[in-house]
């Protein structure tokens, strides 16, 4: 793990999971979807570190082979209950508004690339003013790739107009270390995040591990 490094130009973030607690209203979601098919809830332990796998993720959790059968509408109910209540107990993890402060102090530039369906990104934001002022967000379908390609995070860079090797990614999944490496950006693994407990985090190589969004500023 790399302790000293020049100052980015630019940070940019996952969003469940990192920025935000996303798990109470997404778990909630996959209950109500459980139980209009007569299905037992999920508890709270073990649908939390699913939840920066998404749908798809959170229900195979819930439903198992029967999820595999009927994808299609389970996806869409599921979306649909999450949608309908979205930020009813999401919450910025504490220390993110510093942050994004401190980043600002230092001008440093900052963007959202998440694998959120861009509807939902873009409904979630406006509940939390020091997100809703992030000028650049890529969503899961903003492209025809979402991570771990690293086309996203090259993009957002692009529209910051900061080269993609000042830049750095952190994010809580394998999937965005995969990403933020193939773009050529420092990562930064955010281990306060949604990490299941069978996942070996110390194998995706991040350059920085956060156990505390706060840790971020003192690496700058």
């Amino acid at each position: 793990m790399i302790e000293t490094t020049d100052k980015p130009q630019a940070v940019l973030f996952d969003l469940d999971g990192t920025l935000l607690d996303t798990a109470p209203d997404l778990g909630a979601a996959l209950n109500q979807v459980l139980r209009d098919h007569g299905q037992a809830e999920v508890a709270e332990q073990h649908y939390t570190p699913l939840a920066s796998h998404g749908a798809k993720g959170l229900l195979q959790l819930g439903f198992g082979e029967f999820y595999h059968a009927n994808q299609q509408a389970l996806r869409k109910a599921f979306l649909a209950a999450y949608q309908n209540n979205i930020a009813q107990h999401t919450r910025l993890y504490d220390g993110v508004e510093e942050v994004l402060n401190g980043l600002a102090e230092r001008r440093i530039k900052v963007a959202i690339v998440t694998n959120k369906p861009a509807f939902l990104t873009e409904q979630l934001l406006p509940y939390f003013a020091s997100l809703a002022t992030i000028d650049v967000v890529v969503s899961g379908d903003t492209l025809a790739e979402a991570k771990p390609s690293p086309a996203p995070l090259l993009y957002a860079a692009e529209q910051l107009g900061v080269d993609a090797k000042q830049c750095w990614y952190v994010g809580d999944a394998e999937r965005d270390m995969q990403a933020g490496k193939a773009a050529d950006m420092r990562t930064a693994l955010a281990e306060y995040g949604y990490i299941l407990p069978a996942e070996q985090p110390e194998k995706w190589l991040a350059d920085h591990r956060l156990k505390h969004p706060t840790e971020l500023l003192a690496l700058l």
